[in-house]
């Protein structure tokens, strides 16, 4: 007998990617349960599944940097107390990503490459611990939202979070709606998409200089990169990221505030017409900003 649950929870998360560099995602989870009937004619009540499963996906996954732990560009280097993680990162075009962060805001995928293949048996590994008696096997379907106008890759972090929002390295892949004139508008919604193609958005005020920097891992050419750092409720957190992979914003990177910085600068480029913002946060959630 089998148990399906789809669309059980989004993950929002981000990852290290050799060609890429930073990519911000969100992957829809579908999940199958085998098993046997249990004393209630179940092989597990819809509600516990729900509950149970989602938790360990949004503690193990969800709103974390996910790291391919085997590939020769990644170096992870573990404090003396075991308090903070440094993880470098080079990748194909020699650009250089540093963090030093709580472990917890990392995932280590023991795989050369962060897919959804390997994330699906990082995922099911953890949760099989976690099954019942009668349930013999899990299946995930780890699947992205169709999306059928431009959209883009983005990473953030949000210090002054409560949960683990704060983390300086988690991301989205979005959405944006622009309408000018009440029409919406192609060429606006290409231009965001190119414009923040995995993109690290960044708040000035988190800019550090590099000689305060706790990041031990040497960068080639400063002049090059930023060095991001924060102090929030999970701990200290930082990050080094090449400039040209950068948009620093003036205020903190909500998604509330990132529609407000994109509708300022549509009216910029576009002066005179009437402008429509709507820019989403992962899946089926976002804000909204217009004339």
């Amino acid at each position: 007998m089998q148990l399906f649950v789809n669309d059980l929870t989004v993950m929002d998360f981000s990852y290290l990617c050799h060609e890429r560099g930073m990519v911000g995602e969100s992957w829809i989870v579908d999940v199958i349960l085998d098993g046997d009937l249990n004393e209630e004619s179940m092989v597990q009540d819809f509600s516990i599944v729900k509950k149970n499963l989602k938790r360990l996906i949004d503690e193990y996954v969800d709103h974390k940097l996910l790291v391919p732990a085997e590939h020769t560009a990644t170096t992870v280097i573990n404090s003396g107390d075991e308090s903070e993680v440094e993880v470098r990162f080079q990748s194909a075009d020699k650009h250089q990503i540093m963090l030093r962060c709580p472990a917890e805001a990392y995932a280590f995928i023991y795989s050369d490459a962060v897919t959804k293949v390997s994330v699906g048996d990082y995922l099911k590994e953890i949760i099989a611990t976690h099954l019942p008696d009668n349930v013999d096997n899990i299946t995930l379907n780890l699947r992205t939202e169709v999306i059928d106008v431009p959209y883009y890759h983005y990473t953030h972090g949000l210090k002054k979070h409560d949960g683990n929002c704060q983390r300086i390295a988690h991301g989205h892949r979005s959405r944006v709606d622009l309408f000018i004139n009440d029409l919406m508008c192609s060429a606006s919604q290409q231009y965001w998409a190119r414009r923040w193609a995995d993109i690290y958005i960044a708040t000035e005020e988190d800019v550090i200089d590099f000689a305060e920097r706790k990041i031990t891992g040497e960068i080639d050419n400063e002049i090059d990169y930023w060095c991001f750092g924060y102090e929030s409720s999970q701990g200290y957190f930082e990050l080094i990221m090449p400039k040209s992979r950068c948009e620093v914003i003036t205020t903190d990177s909500t998604v509330e505030c990132l529609a407000q910085f994109m509708y300022e600068q549509q009216k910029q480029r576009l002066p005179g017409n009437k402008v429509k913002v709507i820019a989403y946060e992962g899946v089926g959630k976002g804000a909204m900003v217009s004339d």
